[in-house]
């Protein structure tokens, strides 16, 4: 695994290292281990598996409250998406912005995110599955989010949003 910072502090661009044969390739990706040589948490609780059939469906902006704040680790497993994060940590230097990824299946990355940042993504193709690893469990009265296009944030999304929630698409304004 290589661990790339990304703009906002805290959070890794993590390149997963495929060893190929006549076979196909195997990878590792998830290793206690090489988190914490980093210095990142590797104390995962929970894993869960998002399938989005459309193109253009977007799941964010969400994130967990304290004391149930979370990190969480991400990866398309199947498809492709552009996955936003959101520093929203009032003492972060990169307080208020906003970094896209690309994830796909055939890339083989996986985003790193800490917590105190809102996490969301769009769907670049049809029939795309993104898992995620977190480090608390899901607490619904910490369960908390901000607007895919909150004007504060100014995110630029790739393509046209197809499908959205309407709790997703329902947040008010951010407010400090």
């Amino acid at each position: 695994m290589q661990f790339i910072p990304a703009q906002l502090a805290g959070a890794y661009l993590i390149e997963l290292e495929a060893y190929h044969d006549e076979r196909g390739y195997f990878m590792r990706t998830w290793c206690r281990r090489e988190l914490s040589e980093q210095g990142l948490n590797a104390d995962l609780v929970q894993c869960s598996l998002s399938h989005n059939r459309r193109r253009g469906t977007v799941r964010g902006m969400h994130y967990q409250r304290p004391p149930h704040g979370e990190t969480k680790i991400v990866r398309c497993s199947r498809g492709a998406i552009f996955d936003i994060i959101i520093d929203l940590r009032p003492d972060s230097p990169t307080h208020q912005r906003w970094q896209g990824f690309e994830l796909t299946a055939e890339n083989h990355r996986m985003l790193y995110i800490p917590p105190g940042m809102a996490h969301g993504f769009i769907t670049l193709v049809d029939d795309s599955d993104v898992a995620y690893m977190m480090s608390d469990w899901h607490e619904p009265s910490s369960a908390a989010g901000v607007r895919w296009n909150d004007p504060q944030f100014d995110v630029r999304w790739p393509i046209p949003v197809a499908v959205i929630a309407d709790r997703d698409k329902n947040y008010p304004d951010y407010s400090p």
